[in-house]
């Protein structure tokens, strides 16, 4: 299954996503990776994945967050990291869990950031 972002909120808006990546070198299961600059309209394909789960993060010029109950640290610089590495410049977030009963599926899953 792909992953696309489509930004219908007003303003632009960063994103960054977690995704399933077993034997990361951090001892997890899990990575990371952001930025991606989305403009009002703009919409991009960020992620394949065979898993059921990801998760993404996303906050807008505006102040407005998309966020959930998955706690990690973002850095503010583009990153494509393990799950538990973190950076003392770094924020800790929560990001939303997205959920598949057919991520195996060649399809495109759109998610409308409004």
């Amino acid at each position: 299954m792909y992953l696309r972002f489509d930004n219908s909120h007003a303003r632009g808006l960063w994103l960054a996503v977690g995704y399933y990546s077993p034997g990361c070198p951090d001892g997890g299961d899990w990575a990371k990776k952001g930025w991606w600059r989305l403009e009002p309209g703009q919409a991009a394909t960020v992620l394949e994945t065979t898993n059921t789960y990801a998760t993404f993060y996303a906050e807008a010029d505006d102040g407005r967050v998309w966020a959930g109950g998955n706690t990690t640290n973002l850095p503010s610089q583009e990153f494509d990291w393990c799950w538990n590495t973190a950076s003392s410049a770094g924020e800790d977030v929560g990001m939303r869990q997205l959920s598949s009963t057919n991520a195996w599926a060649p399809w495109t899953s759109t998610i409308n950031l409004t």
